[in-house]
């Protein structure tokens, strides 16, 4: 029998991984919630027309990308590729945009049939925040300077690069397309397929090629500055001038673009060169009409989000700096079989008196040295031994395994003190 592997894309994330991707969720959790952000969920599954109004129909992502099929009554559904439609569809649905300006934060799996390479996933993990009703530039430094602090709490905020550009409005961003595609029919011949379709689609697209061939071409292309409406560079400069008053560094890259065509305005990306070709790890930006299009009133809109695969490659030489035990973890070694019963007796009695506790019974019953040898592995601080001499006396054998120290012979309740100390 053939054996069932992952589909290609979709990776398991082991026990020995997950402690870095909890790190950073947790750290996630507590610098969103800090800025007054707050939590919502909504499904992995919508209707396809959702995305196909939202993203654009000529993007990479609607074209080629998402994971559509029908359900058992015919409905046409789609796994989520993004999340700022859902988040869009999920405020409209609630009414939570009728008499507030929500600021929302999720995370979770998104899907794309992309060709997965590192830091890109077919199934692959997003946080983000997204915040509405607020027109002026200042939510814009606002999320910046969330990007900011987290990486400052996490200690990237060195191995990562702000970079910046505007957009304009529709009426600009028309007259952009246009030069654009312009300019590239006099070079279709040095344009890749991909391009071509685009050139036809969105030349905006084109901006975001990473191929060398296409990248010479875009030295001399319209630059979009020279488009931009004035309420928009306005509104730019405001938010510049904010940024350098908070002191957050960026670059200005008037080629940077966004792949979800209900971007406007503002849009932004944080990137690191440590992590091969896939080098964005945070990006976001300005969706002033997207609830319009979506059904709902007049709303704007913000957001970011942070692509988890990515973060976590920059994190995982990290971790063992960044690692604070929030619990303390105990490995309870049993010598012999009478002493399996006891020892979930002790460990329960443990429990209830000591919080923050990771306590694992071992019921192997393998020889004394393999147990030894894998409570040190297991990376506890504490190994509780249970045999024969130990049952005799109503004792517990206590061994500190991080220290330098002896291994002593205690009573239950002098082990739960010994645990009260270290946890004080």
């Amino acid at each position: 029998m053939a054996d069932i592997k992952p589909l290609r894309g979709m990776k398991d994330i082991t026990p020995g991984e997950v402690g870095t991707w909890q790190l950073a969720e947790a750290s996630i959790r507590k610098i969103f919630s800090s800025y007054g952000y707050q939590e919502i969920r909504f499904p992995l599954v919508e209707k396809t027309s959702l995305f196909n109004r939202s993203i654009g129909q000529t993007t990479d992502i609607v074209s080629k990308e998402m994971y559509i099929f029908e359900d058992r009554k015919g409905e046409n559904i789609a796994l989520r590729p993004e999340g700022t439609a859902s988040c869009v569809r999920a405020s409209i649905s609630n009414n939570l945009l009728r008499t507030e300006s929500p600021r929302l934060w999720y995370m979770g799996p998104m899907f794309r049939y992309e060709r997965p390479q590192k830091g890109r996933s077919r199934q692959f993990h997003q946080s983000s925040l997204e915040a509405y009703g607020v027109s002026h530039p200042y939510i814009e430094a606002e999320l910046i300077s969330v990007c900011a602090r987290l990486w400052k709490e996490l200690k990237i905020n060195k191995e990562l690069t702000l970079e910046i550009n505007t957009l304009g409005n529709s009426d600009s961003r028309k007259k952009y397309k246009e030069a654009l595609k312009e300019y590239f029919e006099r070079y279709k011949n040095d344009l890749d397929k991909n391009s071509l379709r685009q050139l036809t689609d969105n030349p905006l697209r084109i901006l975001d090629s990473k191929l060398d061939s296409v990248r010479k071409l875009l030295a001399e292309a319209p630059d979009i500055r020279d488009f931009i409406d004035e309420e928009s560079k306005e509104h730019f400069d405001l938010l510049l001038n904010t940024l350098d008053e908070l002191k957050v560094n960026f670059l200005l890259n008037n080629k940077l673009v966004r792949g979800l065509d209900y971007y406007e305005k503002t849009v932004f990306e944080w990137k690191s060169n440590l992590i091969g070709a896939q080098d964005t790890i945070c990006a976001g930006g300005r969706y002033d009409n997207l609830v319009e299009e979506l059904g709902g009133k007049p709303c704007p809109g913000v957001g970011f989000s942070i692509g988890m695969e990515r973060l976590i490659l920059l994190l995982e030489d990290k971790k063992n700096t960044l690692y604070k035990p929030t619990s303390l973890d105990v490995f309870f070694v049993c010598l012999t079989e009478e002493s399996i019963p006891i020892a979930i007796k002790y460990s329960e009695e443990i429990r209830e008196k000591i919080r923050n506790l990771n306590l694992k019974i071992n019921f192997g019953l393998e020889s004394a040295s393999s147990q030894f040898k894998r409570a040190d592995n297991s990376g506890a601080e504490v190994t509780l031994i249970l045999g024969e001499e130990e049952l005799k006396n109503n004792s517990i054998s206590f061994k500190e395994l991080r220290k330098e120290s002896s291994q002593v012979t205690l009573t239950l309740e002098e082990v739960i003190e010994r645990f009260k100390k270290m946890r004080a």
